[in-house]
């Protein structure tokens, strides 16, 4: 059956006769946007018709424009800097950034290898001696880790960070102390001997076994070597820094060990420890006043009784400390181990994720399968190795999500060129799954030669060339890809900040955009592909052949314009986000969707300009070499005036179309040509919504299969479920149900519950996002992170002191500020027993114990006026120190030895020492500098202390340079939730304010402060963005529609659409974060295609509302459903994913916006347009006409069209169409059933209709079989 033409449609090319009275007249208000649409439909026209014109170098030029532009792809940079992806532009956080950047620079200090244990069955206590066994067993496994690399063998002892290794004049015990010298390592086996274990180093001295750790006793060592060298200096370090026996005086955890220690304290009773006792409190390294470990660091889900004392906890925590890459390179350049491998930092990047990745093997396999506990091993590595495979682009997944876009196209374009009988001759083959769903339910009508699967395979391959070339014109821009794990390195580093100041971040080759932005991109631009094919193949009846493209953006360019600016608009209002890497997605997708419309407005339809040529010569599809053995040649005639067959004013429309079939006849066995003509005419129904569009007032009769009587004959006809598709569908079954009062009623009702709904979904929406949604469920790093997350939330942070204001006479407020800040909520006191750890602290103990010394030594009588080489080396140190003046001429006045305090009685270091001091601290106590980690800025310089050389020169102490950076360290703890941290940022940056009024300059450094900052702000830039963008909507579908009351319409809807998709997330437990915000903002440009189409369809169609509303709906059902279809088929592979966070975040995202979309643009925009719809712009008024000419006579045996000369004033002129189709007889083979007369549209007799009956038609001959 033909298609029916659109209802009150005329013929676009029918103009009435010059002298008779007009019987239409196209009135309306808005001329001026008629006008201007008009103007820009017909620039739309004449581009349409030169690219049909220059077809193939259209394509061709296209195609080269675009493939040279996905070349760009080779120079793209890919940005794996942390802070540049996820640091606001602009903001205070990157000004402090970017101030410590420049005084620091930006190698980290070390990075960290962890492990956690707990036990299987959940809440058991741990605290025992069993427990720690094996948490001995499998931090001894980890340790003892070795790599061969290069030809060396690298053990931990080679690559461990340690911290504060002092200079010794000694040689020899310099040597021993670099061998010696213990690796960080914060460990509840500190608290025991079995610490000791950890601890590779060892030395070798004459008639001794090996020194090691574990058989150390610093203090007997120092007696036994006395004798033989001065360690006088070395003795006073280990004192200050409170060593004592080191691990050999610590109880062992099982005394029965062969080596355990004589001095052990349970050595001889042989019981084991109270280990909740002994952890209470915390550890220490081996030096007691400089390494002690908090039990936050060590113990997880603590338990305490009522006077706060230790009872149990549920997991253990280890943590063992690398040096950086930087710094293995520094340490091994120009080192004899390394002189012949080309040392270089890259190696020594290998060779620490080699033996980072061995760490986390053997810790795992270091408990057996049976055992009570489990260890959850990780490292930076690994974590980096696992994203890393699972974050690739695969190339499978990418063009699979294109070719799920391949298989529906076809279906999706059903229709033949206008006129032509799809006749089935042969049956379509079935895409694989899941295409034949969406194919069966799209496709109607197939012909062999009239099917476009070329031309979807085509336009799905052409918008993966313009997302290419979009891609490449961003790199070709400089707009940097930023890392598919970038929000892996924000919560990685802010959750391991307990033990991380500043790790090695994971850096991915993977872009955001090559992840989810190609089935984005693909979705959108594929929907504009559905419309222009729609439109092509529905072009108006009459329309000549070399104006069909023309014709086709004429009718739907304004429409994909629309979309395609909006959806411009949408991303680079979402580019309002301050935050880069977001801000560089928005602008990269907004170039991919401008290529996109560029691809689909000027090299699409010179795609669709070559299938009509081949079309038009009856060329298979794809195969387009062969010709189609099932051609239906059609031949067009204009539409001419009735004639004698005079047609009431209340016919709403009149179609006759006369088909010439020939057929065999089975007496002759000649072919004979008939041609019956069939018209039928429709009073007036009384129901005005029925009578304008449900049913129909025209009627196209199908003659296929008629004849005489009831004689059945059999046809080449077309399937069943042929016979159908979506804009049928829409018009006789969803339409009619939509628009009734009563569905009316329930769609607002239901559309208003889901608004309420989500209102209170939207108050659910938390801010934030854990890394455990990031990292791929089921795996050991996943199981790790989950752990630490619940019983080891610390996170390491820094109070940073600028330059431009004088420390030496600000300490007073500088005491203040780190008492204040101590003071906040979130910061984790120190033990009641310790000193604050910090510089500034450490600083005036140390003076006050060598002014102490210095006391005790001149009381004596061992340091005088004139010499100190008799007085101890603390002694010395304050000798020299209190002669210093800082005056250039007169640097020393040893009058001041009596006479001044290195510190006064208020805590205060004299302004003029402050500076001189300072060189000298850093130079003698390196623990203590280590254990401040001040990091100043500039470094004070190198001096050395030798008290028997009195010099000048070496009294003379050079003074630091003015402070411009230093730090005071603190950690924070009880930060789960994203209130949690904004209050701790709140509380930070108000005690840094209040200091700012006292003259000092600080602001707060660390993870919270750098990545959940952005929380403070991030709703408010959402409102703005979605403000902002509700805004530039409305101005711009007001400009391209020119109707305010339309484009209003369509912004009310997005703005629900928005809420909504927010509130869903609420309800989905999908957090707020700068990711959801960028899709969020980005849903009201993507919105838009599914309203507009809607919207400008009913804008310009005649009739009442709720006709206008449907005949939109007929029109936009069917590119609207595909585009959405197409849509949720691009980000079907996005469901395949291993991320969750891809799934959650992107997937789920995206598919509940397109559903969203979906429902409000072909649902409730259409109630909404039918209650509240602004009126038509084209209203259709037929005048009588006082005057009716006579058209000449028709010829002998012919139809006679025009109007009859007795016409009354009350009737009017109807235009009508005659298709003349020719169709050979079926093939063999063919399929074949027995053909039924079509139903009519309530036909009424009348003298022209019978009278056409006396033209029989002969029935072809029976197929053979």
């Amino acid at each position: 059956m033909a298609r029916p033409p659109p209802l009150q449609e005329l013929p676009p090319v029918y103009t009435p006769p010059a002298r008779a009275a007009s019987p239409q007249i196209l009135a309306g208000s808005l001329k001026a946007p008629l006008w201007l649409r008009a103007y820009f439909q017909g620039l739309l026209f004449s581009l349409g018709c030169g690219i049909q014109r220059h077809c193939g170098k259209v394509l061709f030029l296209g195609l080269l424009a675009f493939g040279a532009l996905a070349l760009g792809l080779r120079v793209a940079i890919i940005e794996t800097d942390l802070e540049q992806l996820w640091v606001e532009v602009g903001s205070r956080v990157s000004q402090e950034l970017h101030y410590t950047k420049e005084k620091l620079g930006e190698e980290a200090a070390y990075t960290s290898q962890m492990l956690i244990q707990t036990p299987h069955q959940e809440g058991e206590n741990i605290l025992t001696p069993e427990a720690l066994g094996l948490h001995l067993q499998a931090a001894l496994a980890a340790s003892k880790v070795q790599v061969s690399l290069y030809g060396k063998s690298w053990d931990l002892n080679k690559i461990c960070y340690k911290s504060g290794i002092p200079l010794i004049e000694n040689g020899m015990i310099e040597r021993m102390i670099e061998k010696l010298f213990p690796c960080v390592i914060l460990t509840p086996l500190d608290c025991f001997w079995e610490g000791a274990k950890l601890q590779g180093g060892s030395a070798y001295l004459p008639g001794r076994p090996d020194i090691q750790w574990t058989n150390l006793d610093p203090e007997q060592l120092l007696k036994e070597l006395g004798p033989f060298a001065s360690l006088e200096g070395f003795r006073e370090l280990l004192d200050k820094a409170q060593v004592g026996q080191a691990y050999v005086g610590r109880p062992c955890l099982h005394p029965d060990d062969l080596h355990c220690p004589p001095t052990a304290p349970n050595h001889h009773s042989k019981q084991a420890p109270n280990v909740a006792q002994e952890l209470n409190g915390g550890c220490h390294g081996f030096s007691h006043k400089f390494m002690h470990w908090q039990e936050e660091l060590l113990l997880g889900g603590m338990a305490r009784d009522a006077q706060g004392q230790l009872l149990r906890a549920e997991a253990l925590q280890s943590t063992f400390l690398l040096m950086s890459p930087r710094q293995l390179y520094e340490h091994f350049r120009g080192d004899y181990q390394t002189h012949d491998i080309g040392w270089s930092e890259e190696q020594a990047g290998t060779v620490l994720r080699a033996w980072q990745r061995r760490f986390v093997q053997l810790a795992q396999e270091a408990l057996p399968q049976n055992s009570s506990q489990q260890i959850h091993a990780f490292s930076s590595t690994t974590l980096d190795d696992i994203l890393h495979a699972f974050s690739e682009v695969s190339a499978a997944r990418v063009v699979g999500g294109y070719l799920l876009m391949v298989g529906p196209a076809p279906g999706t374009l059903p229709h033949p060129l206008p006129g032509a009988q799809p006749g089935s001759c042969f049956p379509r083959l079935c895409p694989p799954s899941p295409q034949l769903a969406y194919a069966c339910v799209t496709m109607l009508r197939w012909d062999c030669a009239q099917s476009q699967g070329a031309v979807g395979l085509a336009g799905v391959l052409l918008v993966a060339l313009a997302v290419a070339s979009g891609l490449g014109l961003c790199a070709l821009l400089g707009i940097a890809f930023n890392a598919a794990t970038t929000q892996v390195h924000q919560d990685y580093r802010a959750h391991l900040g307990s033990t991380v100041q500043a790790p090695q971040f994971l850096q991915l080759p993977t872009p955001v955009p090559l992840q989810v932005l190609p089935f984005l991109a693909l979705g959108i631009g594929v929907d504009d592909i559905f419309l222009l094919a729609h439109a092509f193949t529905e072009a108006p009846p009459g329309t000549p052949l070399q104006e069909r493209t023309g014709e086709c953006l004429r009718r739907t360019g304004t429409s994909v314009a629309l979309t395609s600016i909006n959806h411009m608009v949408a991303f680079f209002m979402a580019a309002l986000v301050p935050i880069p890497a977001l801000r560089a997605f928005s602008l990269q997708a907004a170039i991919v969707v401008g290529c996109n419309f560029a691809a689909v407005m000027l090299v699409f339809p010179a795609v669709l300009s070559l299938d009509l040529h081949r079309r038009h010569c009856q060329r298979l599809d794809v195969l387009c070499c062969f010709s189609s053995p099932c051609s239906a040649r059609v031949i067009q005639i204009l539409p001419q005036e009735l004639g004698d067959r005079t047609v009431p004013v209340g016919i709403a429309h009149l179609t006759a179309t006369v088909q010439a079939f020939a057929h065999c006849e089975a007496s002759s066995q000649h072919v004979v040509t008939i041609l019956p003509p069939r018209a039928h005419l429709v009073p007036p129904p009384s129901d005005p919504l029925g009578s304008e569009l449900f049913s129909p007032g025209g009627s196209t009769r199908d003659l296929l299969g008629q004849e005489e009587g009831t004689r059945q004959k059999a046809t080449c006809n077309s399937l069943p479920c042929a016979r159908w598709n979506l804009a049928h569908f829409a018009r006789y079954h969803f339409a009619p149900l939509l628009l009734q009062s009563h569905s009316k009623a329930m769609v607002l009702v239901l559309f208003g519950a889901l608004l309420g709904l989500s209102l209170y979904g939207a108050t659910l929406v938390q801010d934030g996002l854990a890394l455990t949604d990031v990292v791929p469920r089921g795996t050991k790093e996943h199981a790790f992170l989950s752990t630490q997350l619940r019983y080891f939330s610390l996170y390491e942070v820094a109070l940073v002191t600028q330059g431009g204001f004088d420390y030496a006479h600000s300490q007073r407020a500088l005491f203040d500020l780190h008492q204040r800040f101590s003071s906040l909520k979130a910061v984790l006191p120190p033990p009641a027993t310790q000193a604050p750890r910090t510089w500034l602290h450490y600083y005036r103990n140390w003076l006050q114990g060598i002014q102490a010394a210095f006391d005790q030594d001149w009381a004596s009588g061992r340091i005088t006026r004139h010499s100190c080489r008799n007085g101890s080396e603390d002694g010395a140190l304050a000798y020299k120190l209190l002669i210093q003046t800082g005056d250039a001429q007169e640097p020393l006045d040893f009058s001041q030895l009596t006479t001044r305090k290195l510190v006064d009685k208020e805590g205060l270091i004299p302004p003029e020492l402050f500076y001189v001091g300072l060189t000298m601290w850093v130079s003698s106590d390196p623990l203590g500098l280590a254990a401040s980690q001040a990091n100043f800025y500039p470094p004070p310089p190198e001096w050395l202390h030798d008290k028997y050389d009195t010099t000048g020169e070496n009294l003379r102490i050079p003074a630091a340079q003015p402070l411009e950076f230093a730090q005071f360290p603190f950690l924070l703890h009880g930060l789960q939730k994203t209130a949690d941290f904004v209050e701790a940022i709140e509380g930070a940056r108000a005690v840094c304010t209040e200091a700012g009024r006292a003259g000092v300059r600080a602001y707060p450094s660390g993870s919270p402060f750098l990545f959940w900052e952005q929380y403070l702000g991030l709703r408010r830039y959402f409102l703005l963005a979605i403000c902002i963008l509700l805004v530039c909507t409305f101005l711009v579908c007001a400009l391209l529609l020119l109707n305010p009351w339309t484009a209003g319409l369509i912004v009310l809807v997005l703005a629900m659409m928005t809420v909504e998709l927010f509130g869903i997330m609420g309800f989905l437990g999908i957090k707020l974060s700068a990711i959801p915000v960028v899709i969020l903002v980005a849903s009201v440009g993507i919105g838009v295609e599914f309203t507009v189409h809607v919207a400008l369809g009913f804008l310009t169609t005649q009739g009442s509302r709720n006709l206008r509303a449907a005949c939109a709906l007929e029109h936009t059902f069917a590119p609207v459903t595909d585009g959405a279809v197409s849509t949720l088929l691009g980000l079907l592979m996005l469901a395949g994913s291993n991320f969750d966070f891809i799934i959650r975040y992107f997937f789920v995202v995206l598919t509940v916006l397109t559903l969203l979309g979906l429902l409000h643009g072909l649902m409730l925009l259409p109630v909404l347009l039918s209650i509240l719809g602004p009126p038509p712009e084209v209203v259709q008024i037929y005048k009588e006409s006082p005057e009716v000419l006579s058209p000449p006579a028709p010829r002998e045996g012919g139809l006679r069209w025009g109007l009859s000369p007795t016409l009354p004033q009350s009737f009017a002129r109807v235009t009508t169409s005659m298709t003349v189709a020719l169709h050979p007889p079926p093939l063999p083979g063919a399929y074949i059933h027995p053909a039924s007369d079509e139903p009519t549209w309530s036909p009424v007799a009348t003298p022209a209709a019978s009278g056409s009956n006396n033209l029989s038609s002969r029935g072809p001959c029976p197929a053979t079989g």
